[in-house]
Parts: C-alpha cells; sequence; structure tokens
C-alpha cells in the first residue's frame, strides 16, 4: 500500500519559516520524482516544486530564493523549506511522487497559515 504522509505545516507569523516534510511508503522511493502543490481557499492547486529522482529541482518562477525542495532517498523522504512566509502563502500543501510513465501518488496534505 503506497502512502505519503506530509507533516510540518502549522499556524506562522509572516516572515516566519516552515520545513514540511513528506514521508513515503510502498513505492521505491529513488524511482520517483517528488513534487509539491498547494492548494487556497477558493483557488486551484498550483505546482510549487518538483526534485528529480537524482536530485534536480525545479521551481516556480515566483517562488524561487523563498522555496527549497529536497529530497533523502535512503529516508524516503522529501521536504519543502520555505522562508520569509507571507500571507498568502496561506493553503494546504500537498506532496506528490510520479514516476513520469503515469503513475502517480498524492498526500492528504498539510495546512499552512500565515498570519499577522
Amino acid at each position: 500500500q503506497v502512502q505519503l504522509v506530509e507533516s510540518g505545516g502549522g499556524l506562522v507569523q509572516p516572515g516566519g519559516s516552515l520545513r514540511l516534510s513528506c514521508a513515503a511508503s510502498g513505492i521505491i522511493f529513488s524511482d520517483y520524482a517528488m513534487a509539491w502543490y498547494r492548494q487556497a481557499p477558493g483557488n486551484q492547486r498550483e505546482f510549487v516544486s518538483l526534485i528529480t529522482s537524482s536530485g534536480t529541482a525545479t521551481y516556480v518562477d515566483s517562488m524561487k530564493g523563498r522555496f527549497t525542495i529536497s529530497r533523502d532517498n535512503a529516508q524516503n523522504t522529501a521536504c519543502l523549506h520555505i522562508m520569509n512566509l507571507k500571507p498568502e502563502d496561506t493553503a494546504v500543501y500537498y506532496c506528490t511522487a510520479f514516476d513520469g510513465l503515469g503513475t502517480e501518488y498524492w498526500g492528504q496534505g498539510t495546512q499552512v497559515t500565515v498570519f499577522s
């Protein structure tokens, strides 16, 4: 059974930082690229960042500099570090694993709320 479990979300003031984690099980983690998406209330889910199985990272241009994606293939974990959080970063953050051949898995999401 494949599971992706996100953690690390929470309430944070503007300017703060969070480190989101995604723990994967039931897959050969190193065979999958990992990505983070987010969905704010009333908005469609949007792409944030991805990291290939070999560690190459890609970001949405508007998020470069504040978001850092990483992965640890030995720990079957992908992380998203968000710095200088802004109210507009408030969203549910989801991780996904995909193999590029049509197989993808999604986690349940973790809530990030930025408030002043």
